[in-house]
């Protein structure tokens, strides 16, 4: 794997990072409520699930989503009804919210609130088997066979990890730069029911994916 091959993958992986999908939502969704430190989470737990991919996919594993259409089946109905329940959680806090709340929000921010921002982060992307597909689709062009491959295997995911960290990074400090505008009632309830009919269309969208 030389200077060429690495600069195809991160020219590929980039273009995938930038791309809207549920994790930049999520990151939008995360931040107003609950701070920029519960924001940070999601992006760990952004990270976490990539490596679990990549490594299930240079051992092999994941190649069972793509040749057994039953357990393919079964990935892509558990990761889009979890992104569904992600919107109707945000529809109904929006809907929900009392008329007459006061006119700010603050976050809140507790070990509990980190640890779930953590999981939403990593389960969303863990059930989405559009993220093995990627490497699945990406590794057998930009890694050459042999004993070195699991090595090649970790440095583009670490690759494709550190983009991310980076672009959903500076979406948490925007975010969190914009507070006072976030912490308003208005745009918390606005914002919810946005995110919440965006996250139900992705998860409605990723039923129609096809094993390649």
């Amino acid at each position: 794997m030389d200077f060429v091959q690495i600069s195809a993958f991160t020219i590929v992986a980039l273009l995938l990072v930038v791309s809207p999908g549920p994790n930049g939502l999520l990151i939008a969704k995360t931040v107003p409520i609950s701070g920029k430190t519960a924001g940070f989470a999601n992006v760990a737990g952004f990270l976490t699930a990539f490596y679990v991919h990549g490594l299930l996919s240079i051992l092999g594993i994941s190649i069972l989503l793509t040749k057994s259409a039953e357990l393919f089946l079964l990935v892509k109905i558990i990761g889009a009804l979890y992104l569904a329940w992600i919107g109707i959680k945000a529809l109904l806090s929006a809907f929900n919210q009392d008329a007459f709340a006061t006119e700010s929000v603050s976050p809140t921010q507790s070990k509990r609130t980190l640890l779930k921002a953590y999981m939403e982060g990593f389960l969303t992307n863990a059930l989405n088997p559009k993220v093995s597909m990627f490497y699945l689709a990406a590794f057998p062009q930009f890694i050459p066979s042999g004993e070195s491959a699991l090595l090649y295997g970790l440095i583009l995911v670490s690759i494709h990890a550190l983009m991310n960290m980076i672009w959903f990074g500076g979406m948490v400090v925007l975010f969190a730069r914009l507070s006072i505008v976030s912490k308003k009632y208005i745009f918390q309830k606005l914002l919810k029911g946005a995110t919440g009919l965006v996250f139900i269309g992705f998860g409605a969208k990723l039923l129609t994916l096809q094993a390649e």
